[in-house]
Parts: structure tokens; C-alpha cells; sequence
């Protein structure tokens, strides 16, 4: 059976991955690995029986890469797990810049008080929904059709 510590919290989800032949032990001592997020390891002192050294992330810059390989510990990392976090914040971002949705919150936010007048000014000025919009799309296609051939 091979022991694993967490210095950090790592999700269940993936530490659900682990089969009946890995445990999680709440310390370092015996373990043959050890997992770790953020936690700074240079002041640590790793137990002999640690082989292996995995960060959950880009990046081992919280880890004595060159003390653990002199120690024949192998360290990696996992570069692709905060990938969907990282879309996010890009998608965020061109939102952000792209538009003035800052200001738009601190407009609501002032005329806060005026929200029924500023319902009242903008209702009926909201865009139409088609009932069938692949009838519509077809019919729009069928008039571009009828045109090309009457202009050709």
C-alpha cells in the first residue's frame, strides 16, 4: 500500500481517483508521496520515504526542485488542471474590455431609486422573439433565392 499526504486541500474529486491501494495520511512521516497546491516546501524536510512530489498546477516554484533531485525525488506537475478556470477568466476579461460593464453596475447602482421609471421608459423597446426561428431562417432564405434569381 503506498501513503500520500495533502499539504494543501485537494479536491475529493480527485482524490477519489486513488484506488483501495493509496491512502491519505494526515501526516508526512512513512508517506511515499506528497501532493501540493500553494504550500511552500523550500524550508521543509521531507521524511526518506518520500519519492515523489506532485503539484496540482502549473509552475514548481513552491518546491526545492534542485534539493529534491538530488535526493532522487521526482517532482511534477499537472499544467491542464485549472484549465477551465483559466478560460473563464479570459472570457471575463474580454467581456470586461470590450465592454462598459463596470459602469453599467455603477449605473444601476445610482438609479437604483428609478428602477420602475427607467421599466416603464424601456418597456415595448425590448427585440422580438420569431415563435418558429428555423421557419423564419428558411422563409429569409427562400426571399434571398427569389431575389438572386430575379437579379440574375
Amino acid at each position: 500500500m503506498y501513503q500520500f499526504h495533502c499539504l494543501n486541500p485537494i479536491a475529493k474529486k480527485g482524490l477519489d481517483i486513488f484506488d483501495e491501494n493509496y491512502r491519505n495520511s494526515d501526516t508526512m512521516e512513512d508517506c511515499n508521496a506528497v501532493l501540493v497546491r500553494s504550500a511552500k516546501m523550500h524550508d521543509m524536510q521531507l521524511p526518506s520515504t518520500v519519492s515523489v512530489i506532485a503539484r496540482a498546477g502549473a509552475g514548481v516554484n513552491n518546491i526545492p526542485v534542485k534539493e529534491c533531485a538530488e535526493k532522487g525525488i521526482v517532482v511534477f506537475n499537472t499544467p491542464g488542471a485549472n484549465a477551465n478556470g483559466v478560460k473563464e477568466l479570459v472570457l471575463a476579461g474580454m467581456l470586461l474590455a470590450s465592454r462598459d460593464i463596470v459602469g453599467g453596475i455603477e449605473w444601476v447602482q445610482k438609479e437604483k431609486d428609478k428602477q420602475r421609471q427607467c421599466h416603464r421608459r424601456f418597456q415595448g423597446h425590448g427585440g422580438r422573439k420569431f415563435p418558429c426561428s428555423s421557419t423564419f431562417h428558411i422563409r429569409i432564405s427562400f426571399l434571398y433565392v427569389l431575389r438572386s434569381q430575379i437579379l440574375f
